[in-house]
Parts: structure tokens; sequence; C-alpha cells
């Protein structure tokens, strides 16, 4: 591969992160300065798994660059139905876009996809790994709901096992001084050790973990909450008595700082109640919007793109 790819948070330094965000900033404020910045350029959304936000996100943000989509939206009309490998796929759709996002449920995928591929490579969520696409979303409305990005507590409530956002944003978020965060969780869904470690321990960033929501919302800055996931599960038992071990309400909120911002990467499922969403302190449709800005300024440096200096 010859050109850069976006696997991981982490492959971004954090001076990079800000110059993303500081870019996104600058399309909500001057979108015509940005309007033609991908005149001609093409980019293929292969998406092997199931996706609204994510998918439609890629495509609105290329098409507000001035450029053009190309896309698979089913493994089951594409080649990987004949058993086409992602090695093979990735090398045949570099011929045909300059820019490949891509999800797939099998972890690692995106890596794969990178290597093989001649084009750039923006893994759009692999499995219960990461996503990286989605944590840009989530700092870009920490900063603009927060103003900063440091010394704050952040709640992360619901599956935090295969919560691959929640991985995504720990990996990113640690990265910041004096945070500190509450892990909320059904014991079944407790955060893997080795994000513990990695991300946290190593860094010596300061967390707790609990089963109860309510024993920890008042001293929370951010509650990003999350969906157990059906799709990760392999007992359709286990899932159905875990789904609603936390449910958001009203109630619940008033035991909360008037400054809260309650985020989730969406979809919501019944983890929220859909009152909450008449909460001013409610963000997570903020964040989809945010996640858009932040793909078209992530596409935008990965190929090499400015705006348009004289708007």
């Amino acid at each position: 591969m010859n050109q850069r790819s976006i696997i991981d948070v982490p492959d971004l330094s954090p001076d990079e992160i800000n110059s993303l965000m500081d870019t996104a900033e600058d399309i909500i404020s001057h979108p015509d300065a940005y309007a033609d910045a991908c005149h001609r350029k093409k980019l293929a959304t292969l998406f092997f798994e199931p996706s609204t936000r994510t998918r439609l996100s890629f495509e609105a943000a290329m098409y507000e660059l001035g450029g053009n989509v190309i896309s698979v939206t089913d493994a089951l009309s594409s080649s990987a139905a004949k058993g086409e490998s992602v090695a093979d796929t990735v090398k045949t759709v570099s011929c045909y876009a300059d820019i490949i996002a891509m999800r797939h449920p099998k972890e690692g995928a995106a890596a794969v996809a990178a290597r093989n591929a001649s084009v750039p490579v923006i893994n759009a969520g692999d499995g219960g790994h990461c996503h990286p696409t989605q944590t840009l979303a989530d700092l870009l409305t920490i900063r603009r709901e927060k103003g900063r990005l440091n010394n704050l507590t952040i709640g992360l409530c619901g599956d935090l096992k295969f919560g691959r956002t929640v991985h995504s944003l720990i990996n990113a978020m640690s990265r910041y001084d004096g945070l500190k965060f509450v892990l909320v969780s059904p014991e079944e869904l407790k955060l893997p050790s080795y994000v513990k470690n990695e991300a946290l321990k190593s860094r010596n960033v300061a967390y707790e973990q609990t089963t109860d929501l309510m024993e920890v919302i008042g001293s929370l800055d951010i509650l990003y909450m999350t969906r157990v996931q059906r799709e990760r599960f392999f007992n359709e038992e286990d899932y159905l008595r875990l789904r609603d071990s936390y449910i958001l309400t009203p109630e619940k909120l008033k035991h909360a700082r008037e400054d809260l911002s309650v985020m989730h990467p969406l979809p919501r499922v019944n983890e929220i109640s859909v009152a909450v969403d008449e909460d001013p302190r409610a963000c997570y449709f903020k964040q989809v919007l945010n996640g858009k800005y932040m793909r078209m300024a992530l596409m935008l440096m990965l190929l090499g793109l400015k705006r348009k200096e004289d708007c």
C-alpha cells in the first residue's frame, strides 16, 4: 500500500485529531468553500454488515464535497457471496475508486483491506473491534459541547464488552489529561481486560466499574449510552436477559447534572426513552451530524485536498 489508511483511532495523533476537528468546524462555518473539494473523486462504500447512519454519512459527506459514490450495501449482492476474499475485493475496487470506506463483521478485515488496497481505506467498523470515524464524531461532539477534551468524567453505560464504539472512544480519550472513566455494565458485559490494560492502566487513567447507573450519574460530565447488541450474541437467551439492563428516562436524569451531555452512537432500541429526546442534555442526534463533518474532514486529509482559499 502506498497511501495512508485509518483502521483505528491511534492511527491518528492527537495533533491530527485536533486538526481534523478544526477542519470540521471550518466546514460547518464555510460549507461553500468545500463544495467542490472532491470534484471527480469517487468514494466506494463497502458495507458487508447492515448500516444506516455510517454508510449514509460517508455518502452524504462525499456528495457535499462534490464527489461521487459507488456502493456495496449487502454482502449477498457482492462477490463475497461467491467466496471472494476481502483482499481481492479491495484490489478490484481500488481500480474504480479513489478512497474506500468499509464495514465488515470480522475483526481485522479492515486491516487486511488496507494492506491490499492501492487507495486509502477507512475502517467503518470491523466486528466488535473498533469504529474510528464514530469516535471522531464523538470527539467533535464532546469538544463542541464541553469546549475541551480534558478534565472530564465520562460514564460509559451498557454493552462495554462488544461495543466497538466504546473501545475506540476509550482509546482516543485516554490520551488526554485529567480524565476519569466510569464503566457501568452488567457483569456479563464488562469492558474487556485488554482494553483496560492497553488504554487505561498503561496510561494511568482513572476509572471505576459499577453495575449501578444511579449510583454515579450525578458525578458525570458525559453519559455515553450503548445498546445491548443482538448481533454480538451467540445465545438468544442471554441477549433477552440483558437487553433492558439500563434504560435512561427523564426521571433518572433528574439526578444528573444540568450540564450533563447524553450521547449514544445509535441505533437506539429502548435504552434511552424517547422522552429524553426533548431534554437539552440529549446530544445523540448532534453526534450524527458531527459524524458527517468529521468524515468530510478525514476524506479530505487522506486525499490530500483542501478548501478553496478564496471562500
